[in-house]
């Protein structure tokens, strides 16, 4: 089954505040990480939901490997 696209705006929207879900984008694929405590309102440490943090996560304290644990919601459109 193909992944549906979104737009950066579209994700914006998923910010944890402007709407109940909260996703983030790396590396042009949209997590749901609604569920995780550590994103809780949309926020976590200095990131925040509803953009892409593929270039952010550069700096951050763990590998890629923590989006594995969230489902895939779709694409980040003109990314994959």
């Amino acid at each position: 089954m193909a992944l549906p696209e979104y737009s950066r705006a579209q994700l914006a929207l998923r910010n944890g505040q402007d709407k109940p879900q909260i996703w983030v984008a790396y590396r042009g694929l949209i997590y749901e990480v609604t569920a995780s405590r550590l994103w809780r309102d949309g926020k976590h440490y200095e990131h925040w939901a509803g953009q892409d943090l593929t270039a952010e996560l550069e700096d951050a304290p763990h590998t890629a490997g923590v989006f594995e644990k969230f489902p895939v919601v779709g694409k980040l459109a003109g990314m994959v």
